[in-house]
Protein backbone atom coordinates (compact mmCIF):
# COMPACT_ATOMS: atom_id res chain seq x y z
CA UNK A 1 0.00 0.00 0.00
CA UNK A 2 2.81 2.53 0.89
CA UNK A 3 3.85 2.09 -3.04
CA UNK A 4 0.32 2.48 -4.14
CA UNK A 5 0.49 6.10 -1.72
CA UNK A 6 3.34 7.08 -3.71
CA UNK A 7 1.73 7.44 -7.01
CA UNK A 8 -0.22 10.32 -8.17
CA UNK A 9 -3.68 10.72 -7.21
CA UNK A 10 -5.15 10.22 -10.90
CA UNK A 11 -2.79 7.19 -11.29
CA UNK A 12 -3.83 5.37 -7.82
CA UNK A 13 -7.65 5.92 -8.56
CA UNK A 14 -7.42 4.02 -11.43
CA UNK A 15 -5.48 1.17 -10.31
CA UNK A 16 -7.95 0.73 -7.32
CA UNK A 17 -11.04 1.24 -9.62
CA UNK A 18 -9.36 -1.25 -12.17
CA UNK A 19 -9.06 -3.58 -9.03
CA UNK A 20 -12.53 -3.66 -7.96
CA UNK A 21 -13.71 -3.48 -11.70
CA UNK A 22 -12.19 -6.80 -12.40
CA UNK A 23 -13.97 -9.49 -10.65
CA UNK A 24 -17.21 -7.49 -11.58
CA UNK A 25 -16.69 -6.30 -15.11
CA UNK A 26 -13.66 -7.10 -17.16
CA UNK A 27 -12.65 -10.78 -15.76
CA UNK A 28 -16.29 -11.99 -16.97
CA UNK A 29 -15.66 -10.23 -20.18
CA UNK A 30 -12.68 -11.64 -20.65
CA UNK A 31 -13.66 -15.44 -20.17
CA UNK A 32 -16.59 -14.95 -22.48
CA UNK A 33 -14.19 -13.52 -25.12
CA UNK A 34 -11.36 -16.28 -24.56
CA UNK A 35 -13.85 -18.84 -24.15
CA UNK A 36 -16.53 -19.11 -26.69
CA UNK A 37 -13.78 -20.24 -29.11
CA UNK A 38 -14.58 -21.87 -32.78
CA UNK A 39 -14.81 -25.53 -32.90
CA UNK A 40 -11.79 -26.88 -34.89
CA UNK A 41 -10.47 -30.57 -35.63
CA UNK A 42 -7.40 -31.41 -33.26
CA UNK A 43 -7.11 -35.30 -35.11
CA UNK A 44 -8.92 -36.17 -37.73
CA UNK A 45 -12.17 -36.79 -37.26
CA UNK A 46 -12.23 -35.21 -33.49
CA UNK A 47 -13.35 -31.42 -33.06
CA UNK A 48 -12.41 -29.93 -30.08
CA UNK A 49 -14.28 -26.06 -28.75
CA UNK A 50 -14.26 -24.21 -25.74
CA UNK A 51 -17.41 -22.93 -24.00
CA UNK A 52 -18.46 -21.02 -20.38
CA UNK A 53 -20.39 -23.66 -18.30
CA UNK A 54 -23.81 -22.97 -17.66
CA UNK A 55 -23.62 -22.99 -14.09
CA UNK A 56 -20.05 -22.34 -12.20
CA UNK A 57 -18.90 -19.84 -15.29
CA UNK A 58 -15.48 -21.28 -16.04
CA UNK A 59 -14.42 -22.28 -19.11
CA UNK A 60 -14.79 -26.09 -20.43
CA UNK A 61 -14.05 -28.34 -23.01
CA UNK A 62 -16.48 -30.36 -25.39
CA UNK A 63 -15.57 -32.26 -28.30
CA UNK A 64 -17.29 -34.27 -31.28
CA UNK A 65 -16.06 -37.85 -32.24
CA UNK A 66 -17.51 -37.29 -35.73
CA UNK A 67 -16.44 -41.16 -36.96
CA UNK A 68 -18.14 -42.58 -34.09
CA UNK A 69 -21.06 -39.73 -34.04
CA UNK A 70 -20.26 -39.30 -30.28
CA UNK A 71 -20.30 -36.12 -28.48
CA UNK A 72 -18.05 -35.75 -25.35
CA UNK A 73 -19.53 -33.44 -22.16
CA UNK A 74 -20.93 -31.40 -24.15
CA UNK A 75 -21.61 -27.54 -24.23
CA UNK A 76 -23.00 -25.64 -26.94
CA UNK A 77 -20.47 -23.88 -29.43
CA UNK A 78 -20.35 -20.84 -30.45
CA UNK A 79 -21.66 -21.80 -33.87
CA UNK A 80 -24.59 -23.35 -32.35
CA UNK A 81 -26.10 -26.72 -32.70
CA UNK A 82 -26.89 -25.74 -36.40
CA UNK A 83 -23.10 -26.75 -36.93
CA UNK A 84 -24.15 -29.98 -37.00
CA UNK A 85 -26.13 -29.97 -40.22
CA UNK A 86 -24.42 -31.68 -42.87
CA UNK A 87 -22.63 -33.84 -41.12
CA UNK A 88 -23.04 -37.39 -39.56
CA UNK A 89 -25.52 -35.76 -36.40
CA UNK A 90 -24.77 -37.38 -32.53
CA UNK A 91 -25.21 -40.79 -31.76
CA UNK A 92 -25.08 -40.21 -28.56
CA UNK A 93 -23.47 -38.09 -25.38
CA UNK A 94 -20.85 -39.47 -23.15
CA UNK A 95 -20.10 -38.12 -19.76
CA UNK A 96 -16.75 -38.41 -18.39
CA UNK A 97 -18.14 -38.22 -15.13
CA UNK A 98 -21.37 -37.35 -13.37
CA UNK A 99 -20.84 -33.60 -13.24
CA UNK A 100 -20.63 -32.88 -16.62
CA UNK A 101 -23.93 -32.74 -18.00
CA UNK A 102 -23.64 -29.67 -19.08
CA UNK A 103 -26.02 -28.82 -22.21
CA UNK A 104 -26.19 -32.41 -23.13
CA UNK A 105 -30.10 -31.89 -22.27
CA UNK A 106 -29.90 -30.11 -25.40
CA UNK A 107 -28.24 -32.72 -28.09
CA UNK A 108 -30.57 -35.28 -26.20
CA UNK A 109 -33.76 -33.20 -27.47
CA UNK A 110 -32.19 -31.68 -30.67
CA UNK A 111 -30.73 -34.96 -31.63
CA UNK A 112 -32.66 -37.81 -30.21
CA UNK A 113 -29.86 -39.61 -28.61
CA UNK A 114 -28.98 -40.72 -25.53
CA UNK A 115 -26.87 -39.34 -22.53
CA UNK A 116 -24.73 -42.03 -20.89
CA UNK A 117 -22.31 -41.87 -18.03
CA UNK A 118 -20.79 -44.39 -16.06
CA UNK A 119 -22.80 -46.91 -13.75
CA UNK A 120 -20.95 -45.67 -10.64
CA UNK A 121 -22.52 -41.77 -11.31
CA UNK A 122 -25.82 -43.29 -12.23
CA UNK A 123 -27.42 -41.77 -8.32
CA UNK A 124 -26.61 -38.04 -9.82
CA UNK A 125 -29.76 -38.40 -12.01
CA UNK A 126 -32.34 -40.35 -9.87
CA UNK A 127 -34.44 -37.03 -10.47
CA UNK A 128 -33.69 -36.91 -14.14
CA UNK A 129 -32.78 -36.21 -16.58
CA UNK A 130 -32.66 -40.16 -18.06
CA UNK A 131 -28.97 -40.97 -18.41
CA UNK A 132 -28.25 -44.71 -19.52
CA UNK A 133 -24.88 -46.30 -17.48
CA UNK A 134 -22.04 -48.04 -19.50
CA UNK A 135 -19.45 -49.91 -17.87
CA UNK A 136 -16.04 -49.78 -17.91
CA UNK A 137 -14.30 -51.99 -20.24
CA UNK A 138 -17.22 -51.80 -22.41
CA UNK A 139 -16.93 -50.40 -26.16
CA UNK A 140 -19.45 -47.67 -25.77
CA UNK A 141 -19.05 -47.18 -29.81
CA UNK A 142 -16.67 -47.94 -32.99
CA UNK A 143 -12.86 -47.06 -31.70
CA UNK A 144 -14.02 -46.04 -27.89
CA UNK A 145 -13.72 -48.26 -24.73
CA UNK A 146 -14.05 -46.95 -21.06
CA UNK A 147 -11.49 -47.25 -18.22
CA UNK A 148 -12.13 -46.56 -14.97
CA UNK A 149 -9.44 -43.91 -13.52
CA UNK A 150 -11.42 -43.73 -10.29
CA UNK A 151 -9.14 -42.49 -7.21
CA UNK A 152 -10.88 -38.49 -7.60
CA UNK A 153 -14.53 -40.05 -7.98
CA UNK A 154 -15.50 -43.59 -8.74
CA UNK A 155 -17.49 -42.58 -11.94
CA UNK A 156 -14.07 -40.28 -13.21
CA UNK A 157 -13.76 -42.23 -16.66
CA UNK A 158 -10.44 -42.18 -19.18
CA UNK A 159 -11.97 -42.71 -22.84
CA UNK A 160 -9.47 -44.64 -25.08
CA UNK A 161 -10.05 -43.46 -28.69
CA UNK A 162 -8.57 -44.63 -31.70
CA UNK A 163 -8.49 -42.03 -34.48
CA UNK A 164 -6.98 -41.97 -37.92
CA UNK A 165 -3.76 -39.99 -36.19
CA UNK A 166 -3.13 -42.64 -33.28
CA UNK A 167 -4.85 -43.12 -29.82
CA UNK A 168 -5.73 -40.56 -27.49
CA UNK A 169 -7.51 -40.60 -24.14
CA UNK A 170 -10.28 -38.34 -22.65
CA UNK A 171 -10.20 -37.48 -19.50
CA UNK A 172 -12.57 -36.07 -16.97
CA UNK A 173 -11.60 -34.63 -13.95
CA UNK A 174 -8.13 -36.52 -12.80
CA UNK A 175 -6.11 -35.04 -15.35
CA UNK A 176 -6.06 -31.32 -16.35
CA UNK A 177 -4.00 -28.91 -18.89
CA UNK A 178 -4.51 -25.44 -17.75
CA UNK A 179 -3.96 -23.21 -21.06
CA UNK A 180 -0.61 -22.68 -21.96
CA UNK A 181 0.58 -25.21 -19.30
CA UNK A 182 1.79 -28.75 -18.58
CA UNK A 183 -0.61 -31.69 -17.34
CA UNK A 184 -1.81 -31.32 -14.05
CA UNK A 185 -4.29 -32.37 -11.60
CA UNK A 186 -7.06 -30.37 -10.31
CA UNK A 187 -5.99 -28.30 -6.78
CA UNK A 188 -6.08 -30.12 -3.46
CA UNK A 189 -8.97 -28.28 -2.24
CA UNK A 190 -11.12 -30.46 -4.87
CA UNK A 191 -9.79 -33.58 -3.74
CA UNK A 192 -11.18 -34.19 -0.50
CA UNK A 193 -9.88 -34.05 2.78
CA UNK A 194 -6.90 -36.59 1.92
CA UNK A 195 -5.39 -34.73 -1.54
CA UNK A 196 -2.31 -37.12 -1.16
CA UNK A 197 -3.64 -40.11 -0.97
CA UNK A 198 -6.11 -38.95 -4.23
CA UNK A 199 -2.97 -37.75 -5.71
CA UNK A 200 -0.87 -41.11 -5.03
CA UNK A 201 -4.30 -43.17 -6.59
CA UNK A 202 -4.43 -40.91 -9.50
CA UNK A 203 -0.87 -41.71 -10.20
CA UNK A 204 -1.14 -45.34 -9.89
CA UNK A 205 -4.16 -45.42 -12.39
CA UNK A 206 -2.73 -43.22 -15.21
CA UNK A 207 0.51 -45.69 -14.56
CA UNK A 208 -2.02 -48.63 -15.43
CA UNK A 209 -3.07 -46.58 -19.04
CA UNK A 210 0.11 -46.68 -20.33
CA UNK A 211 -0.26 -50.38 -21.38
CA UNK A 212 -2.82 -48.49 -23.97
CA UNK A 213 -1.77 -47.59 -27.62
CA UNK A 214 -1.92 -43.38 -27.32
CA UNK A 215 0.26 -40.68 -27.72
CA UNK A 216 -2.82 -37.56 -27.73
CA UNK A 217 -4.82 -36.42 -24.56
CA UNK A 218 -8.08 -34.81 -24.21
CA UNK A 219 -9.62 -32.45 -21.47
CA UNK A 220 -12.87 -31.85 -20.07
CA UNK A 221 -10.70 -28.97 -18.26
CA UNK A 222 -8.25 -27.96 -20.40
CA UNK A 223 -6.17 -27.76 -24.27
CA UNK A 224 -5.85 -30.94 -25.46
CA UNK A 225 -2.34 -32.37 -25.92
CA UNK A 226 -1.62 -33.84 -29.82
CA UNK A 227 1.57 -35.90 -29.57
CA UNK A 228 4.15 -36.65 -26.97
CA UNK A 229 1.12 -37.75 -24.83
CA UNK A 230 2.64 -40.88 -23.14
CA UNK A 231 5.81 -39.15 -22.61
CA UNK A 232 4.51 -36.12 -20.74
CA UNK A 233 2.18 -38.79 -18.83
CA UNK A 234 5.42 -40.77 -17.86
CA UNK A 235 6.76 -37.06 -16.30
CA UNK A 236 3.55 -36.09 -14.13
CA UNK A 237 3.67 -40.12 -12.77
CA UNK A 238 7.53 -39.91 -11.78
CA UNK A 239 6.78 -36.22 -10.05
CA UNK A 240 9.08 -34.05 -12.22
Amino acid sequence: MAQLDRLPRQVRYGVQLAGVAWPQLFRPLVLELASHRPIREVLPGVHHWTAIHPRIRLPVDSYYIQPARVVLDPTVPREGLEWFKGREPPGQVILTNRHHLRHSERYAEAFGCPIRCSEAGLHEFERGPQVEGFAFGEELAPGITAHQLGAICPDDTVLHIRTAAGGALAFADGLTRPRGGGLAFVPGFLMGDDAAAVRAGLRESLRGLLDLDFDNLLFAHGEPLVGGAKAAMRELIAGR
